[in-house]
């Protein structure tokens, strides 16, 4: 995480307060109001049950302490103003203190369809309303932990990890497969092709394969794990899982499914 960003953080004011433009107001209307639209049928309960209680604005950025009343609420959890990029430390620190961090800044609308870095947009609309959850809360928190204590080799397994759950993951439930990641929450073409396109492929999560996969944050995800039931995120947060990064060191990465960058041509 040691890249720089274009994009500012804005810091909030004595009264806890951001203070946004217009336009950044209308960016925010335009990505919700485009995405809540794709939601029903494709994201999970847990998450429209979130949603719901967070009862976020259409039409302008929600404040965070707004947020935070919500999940201090349910799950004992707030969010933290952060720069546009942290480092692993850093984040690792504010998970494992029931923090997560927003960056406190909106894409431009040049990069309204994709950006690689997380905005608020992404960080409120995608990761949010599943904090109100308490399995999710739970693995969330215990992952921070992890982290925080793991080594800087075993922080880079626990990134996939997290990359394949909490970002990119779905979930199976008696009306279909569903999203909780999200990295796909948060992105109408992913939303779409995570589910509906026969190019991906889905597999049943397994932690260790998680741990051995390679991926690229610049692309569609060639592949998906799929949970069998929300609530394994709570039995995968009991188990050994620094004891599966072992072991995962040992056996090594996966071919990956896509052309590393440093393959590419051009």
């Amino acid at each position: 995480m040691a890249k720089t960003s274009k994009y500012h953080a804005k810091n909030p004011g004595p009264d806890g307060q951001i203070s946004w433009g217009l336009d950044e107001h209308k960016i925010w209307k335009e990505l919700f109001g485009r995405q809540v639209r794709l939601l029903p049928g494709r994201a999970c309960e847990q998450y429209l049950h979130g949603l719901s209680l967070l009862d976020l604005p259409s039409h302008r950025i929600p404040q965070l302490c707004e947020i935070d009343a919500v999940l201090e609420k349910h799950t004992g959890w707030r969010t933290a103003p952060v720069p546009a990029l942290i480092n692993f430390s850093s984040f690792f620190e504010l998970l494992a203190n029931k923090q997560f961090p927003v960056a406190t800044f909106i894409r431009s609308r040049e990069e309204f369809d994709y950006l690689q870095e997380p905005d608020i947009f992404h960080e409120v609309f995608g990761h949010c309303p599943l904090l109100t959850n308490t399995s999710f809360a739970h693995f969330t928190h215990t992952y921070g932990k992890l982290g925080l204590a793991a080594s800087k080799e075993d922080r880079i397994y626990l990134a996939r990890l997290y990359w394949f759950t909490v970002e990119f993951g779905l979930v199976n439930t008696p009306a279909g497969t569903r999203i909780y990641g999200g990295g796909i929450l948060s992105s109408p073409g992913e939303t779409l092709e995570a589910l509906e396109s026969q190019v991906p492929v889905r597999v049943p999560m397994n932690t260790l394969d998680a741990l051995r996969t390679p991926y690229r944050i610049d692309i569609m995800q060639p592949l998906y794990y799929v949970l069998s039931d929300f609530d394994d995120l709570f039995t995968m947060a009991e188990s050994d899982i620094m004891g599966l990064v072992k072991h995962a060191r040992k056996l090594g990465l996966f071919e990956p499914l896509f052309t590393p960058k440093s393959a590419q041509v051009g």
